[in-house]
């Protein structure tokens, strides 16, 4: 029921990671493949064992920066939120950000291939789903709770029924096509 890439609303979210204790690497995999339940629970499993920060960018930076700009801004804040530094700070991609004093090397499809990198999206993840359902109870109609930001068909057509809100990704097609409608 996905119409597009990518989600219309809310902050990037991204998450970084250094085990602590002896964690079993095989539970861990790329954050899309794992079902929304096993995600919560291997959440909690993560952090449990492991020194872990977070970093957002809002919708605003987003809309300053562009997608690729705040990912990298949320990176930063991820990383700097962690109590220990790391040695070696690797990230999923082709990009890394602008950080000195830190050894940065990205790996392409890191999520799949790198334990440490699985578990960072995993907390991502599963913290942008808990803000983007925390909005959606104030801002009911675009079904947020089950499509948790993204461009479904039903997003789609809440969007053109109600405009779009603070939290939408105003530059994003979907929604900037709307607003040029009205």
């Amino acid at each position: 029921d996905e119409v597009g890439r990518g989600s219309l609303v809310g902050p990037v979210c991204a998450a970084a990671v250094i085990f602590k204790k002896k964690i079993k690497k095989k539970r861990l995999k790329d954050s899309k493949k794992i079902s929304k339940k096993r995600r919560e629970i291997l959440e909690k499993y993560i952090k449990d064992k492991s020194d872990w920060g977070i970093g957002l960018a809002s919708t605003k930076e987003i809309e300053k920066l562009n997608i690729l700009n705040a990912t990298m801004l949320a990176m930063k804040r991820a990383i700097k939120n962690l109590k220990i530094k790391p040695g070696l700070v690797m990230i999923d991609g082709n990009k890394v950000p602008n950080m000195k004093n830190y050894k940065l090397k990205f790996i392409i499809k890191g999520d799949q291939k790198i334990a440490e990198i699985s578990a960072a999206s995993i907390i991502a993840k599963v913290t942008r789903d808990k803000l983007i359902e925390k909005i959606s109870k104030k801002f009911s109609g675009y079904s947020w709770e089950k499509n948790l930001g993204y461009c479904t068909k039903d997003h789609l057509k809440a969007l053109k029924r109600l405009g779009p809100t603070i939290h939408h990704r105003k530059k994003f097609k979907p929604v900037h096509y709307i607003l040029r409608l009205k």
